[in-house]
């Protein structure tokens, strides 16, 4: 017996609707139909993967834990999330870390607080403007053997 792939992700939010908007404006989520609980939820989809949204006053986010998109123009969410003043550093010191493998991950923060994590392949494809802005992994903890050669992307 095995799991077969994450079915959804649930993370807490202040206001359905605000985060609602946030994930479809910034990722393309779109509503889907959601079932009645007793605490009010929202349910999104992104291709077969879901996004629960769930208010609670007893629940909430944590500094690191976090939810992670791959994204089809990092560049374009790098400058809207700079824009949007939610852009975190308090996680991981730096909203942008690239890795000796060349992959690239950003962190912000949605409307409720939650750290989102946003990964690119190739930092090399990357506008100029972002490239600048992304602090080496290697430069804060040594990156030696598989971890050097580590990655996020297994497809």
């Amino acid at each position: 017996m095995a799991a077969t792939r994450i079915n959804h992700v649930s993370i807490v939010a202040d206001s359905l609707e605000e985060s609602a908007r946030f994930y479809a404006d910034l990722f393309g989520l779109e509503r889907l139909p959601t079932a009645k609980f007793p605490d009010p939820v929202l349910w999104l989809r992104l291709g077969e993967q879901q996004l629960h949204l769930f208010e609670s006053d007893e629940d909430p986010p944590t500094p690191r834990q976090h939810v992670s998109f791959d994204v089809d123009d990092f560049d374009a969410v790098y400058a809207r999330a700079k824009e949007m003043g939610i852009l975190d550093s308090r996680a991981f010191g730096s909203p942008l870390r690239s890795h000796p493998a060349g992959w690239v991950q950003m962190y912000l923060r949605d409307p409720a607080g939650n750290l989102v994590e946003i990964d690119w392949p190739d930092k090399t494809t990357l506008a100029e403007e972002t490239q600048a802005a992304i602090l080496p992994l290697e430069s804060t903890v040594e990156q030696t053997g598989e971890a050097a050669r580590a990655t996020v992307f297994t497809a």
